[in-house]
């Protein structure tokens, strides 16, 4: 039997501790203030209202309704080319097979298209008709070039927001918005994380954004 007496904690200790779970306040403070605003419904409208008034409105508003419905990252977007979202008959598919080169974690996963995302799909596809099928789904500002790529997407979406009036969103904002969406409605996080192509559930727990009306559902519970 161990008949040391119990160390002391002295003065310095407890000062070490309360600088840890400072510093860990800050740390999830700061990566709370950096992650992309959800938006709600006037804000998606107020975004597709100005994406209505400028050139390339089919494909803009094609591209940012893909990551609200599907909760695709904007590399992964910017990746789809005709024959991933299109049969051999030219009919939007129900799934989006995604190969690992097209996704942020090496691993490949299947996107599901809902019936809001095949209608805007389907509205974008009668004014672009492929020529060919492995070309790029979205045209960059050229519709000779190879398209956008991650980088030039995710500052695409920037300036888009930025112009509509919505601060804090980016990029991010669609994949972040489908997410907190879908945990508001009940969806398990086991779930959410297989949609999202998530490898661990605190990752995507990460991504739900709680809000006023989540918590007003929950008490109505009790």
């Amino acid at each position: 039997m161990d008949r040391r007496a119990p160390k002391e904690i002295g003065i310095l200790d407890i000062r070490k501790h309360t600088a840890d779970i400072a510093n860990l306040y800050l740390i999830r403070k700061y990566t709370m203030s950096k992650q992309a605003k959800t938006l709600n419904q006037q804000e998606i409208r107020k975004v597709l209202d100005y994406i209505a008034t400028r050139k390339h409105a089919a494909r803009n508003r094609a591209m940012l309704m893909t990551t609200f419905l599907s909760g695709m990252r904007v590399g992964e977007v910017s990746s789809l080319r005709f024959n991933n979202v299109l049969d051999a008959d030219g009919k939007i598919r129900d799934e989006i097979h995604l190969t690992a080169e097209m996704t942020k974690g090496q691993y490949g996963r299947v996107v599901f298209i809902n019936e809001r995302l095949r209608k805007e799909l389907e509205q974008y596809l009668k004014i672009i008709k492929p020529t060919n099928f492995n070309d790029k789904l979205f045209y960059s500002q050229k519709k000779t070039s190879n398209g956008f790529n991650a980088n030039t997407l995710t500052q695409h979406f920037h300036y888009l927001y930025k112009r509509a009036g919505i601060d804090g969103a980016s990029s991010h904002s669609g994949r972040r918005t489908f997410i907190t969406n879908l945990a508001s409605k009940g969806v398990s996080v086991r779930v959410l994380m297989s949609l999202a192509g998530h490898r661990s559930i605190s990752t995507t727990q990460a991504y739900i954004d709680i809000n006023d009306n989540m918590l007003r559902r929950a008490v109505e519970l009790a």
